[in-house]
């Protein structure tokens, strides 16, 4: 498991494109026949990418958990960005579609991954630390009706599908969920904000050939990142979040941290970015 140290404010403003690259982008998540983790010090939040071939991939624990088995102290959320598979969680097979959804909580120790038919299945998980055990939940794409927000005008219509959060799905600390954009829109998370009680991962996917140009740091001091296809983006609680892409995309968001309210946001007028 590979482990991500955010920077200061004032050490990103220092750091070259690779370096920036490198502290605050995850890419390679999504290897043929394995489970790949990224452990970050995002309220210890871990992301990561599983994608199934003839047999079938469990939750790996490693010694920067220091635990038994992964989700000994942990949650997770599972998003299917690919096509049809399973998981496993406490003997129960879950047929998971494109953009499904599964909430697996504390102290669960089966957890697989195998793939369908196509052999297309594809999962990204983020994983947070918990206190409190919250029952499995399936939550099925089919089912999600999300009224859509932003305008045409400012190129932002969009539609916000919360998964894990108060509302919805209970957890113990983790939200969850994806958004996606109605033709012509590509601004994500306007008008910008951070988030002083929380931290955030961004995965963007179903981008295709497209590049998203992400802007990360404070919000009189920011900097950018190109961002592909199945790559995320780390946010620390003092770092703007929002992007434009080339092209149609979509993209998962996690959070983790004091809170599970999704409006709790600072809000960063657009006449002071920088």
């Amino acid at each position: 498991m590979q482990f991500h140290h955010l920077p200061t404010p004032e050490a990103t403003n220092t750091l070259s494109t690779e370096e920036l690259r490198a502290r605050f982008l995850l890419t390679g998540l999504f290897q043929p026949g394995a489970v790949t983790t990224r452990c970050t010090d995002l309220d210890r939040m871990i992301a990561g990418g599983a994608v199934p071939a003839e047999t079938a991939l469990e939750l790996p624990a490693s010694r920067e958990m220091g635990t038994e088995f992964f989700l000994e102290r942990r949650e997770i959320g599972i998003l299917n960005v690919g096509g049809k598979g399973f998981v496993r969680a406490g003997g129960i097979l879950h047929e998971m579609d494109h953009l499904d959804c599964l909430y697996v909580g504390r102290g669960e120790r089966d957890v697989q991954f195998s793939q369908g038919a196509e052999g297309r299945a594809q999962f990204y998980f983020v994983s947070a630390p918990a206190h409190a055990s919250c029952p499995t939940t399936h939550i099925r794409a089919a089912t999600l009706h999300t009224d859509p927000v932003g305008s045409a005008n400012a190129a932002n219509r969009r539609r916000i599908h919360k998964l894990i959060h108060p509302g919805g799905v209970q957890s113990c600390q983790l939200v969850m969920g994806f958004t996606e954009f109605e033709p012509g829109s590509v601004w994500n998370t306007m008008p910008p904000h951070t988030h002083s009680r929380r931290s955030e991962i961004y995965l963007y996917f179903d981008a295709g050939d497209a590049a998203i140009v992400h802007l990360l740091g404070q919000p009189q001091a920011t900097r950018h990142v190109i961002v592909r296809d199945r790559e995320a983006v780390l946010s620390p609680s003092w770092s703007v979040h929002c992007g434009a892409g080339t092209g149609a995309y979509r993209f998962a968001w996690a959070m983790a941290g004091e809170n599970q309210v999704f409006a709790d946001m600072d809000p960063v007028p657009l006449a002071d970015l920088k």
